[in-house]
């Protein structure tokens, strides 16, 4: 889904739009409780599988980010995991994260910077963007980096080694009007390099087109609520190569779709609780592995969920 390069769109080969998902997620990492160990998460946001679907995570409260393999037991530090801080071996809440055959690009929201830090045989990471509260953070196919900034109510592109970029959506102050956001999150660009971003605090996901002015609402809108038609503080945002939007709806523990031009969602996957398989807590990040299988951040259980897709 990124790139430096990282990888492309979902193919709709994959998805489709009668797709459905398991209701009992399989827990991919994390799920023995808070806690620093290996085999544990605390309070986890940000996710990025890669294409052998090992999963990187942000490990919120524990100032790193994690590395768990396909079917492993526990994972492995590979960036901070040195108490929260702002050196450049540490990092302090970090948010979201993606990576590329050569380093990881991290959110690191509480020392406001997004850090590079190399993959292989690196103890510490250099700040890439500074002077941002970053929340959400993607690339394109042409290797330009996005990054919401929550402080700014705006998502920038620039390219990797610029910090000021070029605002792509919001920039004109806390609100609600369609050329405004209010407390971006996490975000999503698609082939055309149009923008998909999570507008926590409107309780809607917007696009924004490339060059466009403002940006035209695909999910939600209509206020705080769990009506089909609605959305309560959303998160993770993916959308696949038909235009469907699959958001995590945090406050309603649920994930939903969004068909292109649908004036209402509905419930892929709905777990008010936590612990259980088929229950989710505050969902956070969204994404999908090469067969389409959904994962999703379950941040008060500690963990992240697979939920295999439906194969007829």
């Amino acid at each position: 889904m990124f790139a430096e390069s990282v990888a492309a769109p979902l193919s709709s080969a994959q998805i489709g739009l009668t797709s459905s998902w398991t209701q009992d997620g399989v827990t991919v990492a994390g799920g023995n409780g808070a806690g620093t160990e290996l085999n544990q998460l605390n309070r986890p946001v940000g996710l990025f599988v890669d294409e052998d679907a090992t999963v990187y995570i942000a490990d919120y409260r524990n100032h790193r980010i994690m590395e768990w393999k396909d079917s492993a037991t526990s994972g492995q530090v590979i960036a901070g995991g040195n108490g929260y801080g702002s050196r450049t071996d540490q990092l302090n809440y970090p948010t979201d994260v993606i990576v590329n055959n050569e380093s990881l690009f991290i959110c690191d929201y509480s020392n406001g910077r997004v850090v590079r830090w190399p993959r292989r045989s690196a103890t510490s990471g250099e700040t890439i963007i500074s002077d941002v509260y970053p929340d959400g953070l993607t690339m394109d196919d042409n290797g330009f980096l996005y990054v919401s900034d929550r402080s700014k109510n705006e998502v920038r592109r620039r390219r990797v080694g610029e910090n000021s970029g070029t605002v792509v959506a919001g920039g004109h102050g806390q609100g609600d009007r369609l050329d405004q956001l209010n407390n971006p999150t996490n975000i999503f660009v698609d082939r055309d390099h149009s923008v998909y971003i999570s507008d926590l605090n409107n309780h809607r996901v917007m696009k924004w087109m490339k060059g466009a002015k403002e940006g035209i609402v695909v999910a939600g809108g209509r206020g705080q609520g769990n009506d089909l038609t609605q959305l309560s503080s959303p998160r993770g945002v993916v959308v696949d190569q038909l235009g469907t939007v699959y958001v995590a709806d945090s406050y309603n523990n649920r994930i939903m779709r969004w068909f292109k031009g649908a004036t209402q969602g509905n419930v892929l996957v709905d777990g008010n609780g936590v612990g259980e398989s088929n229950q989710l807590s505050s969902p956070q990040s969204l994404s999908f592995d090469r067969h389409g299988n959904l994962y999703v951040v379950d941040y008060a259980s500690h963990r992240v969920q697979r939920f295999n897709i439906n194969r007829s």
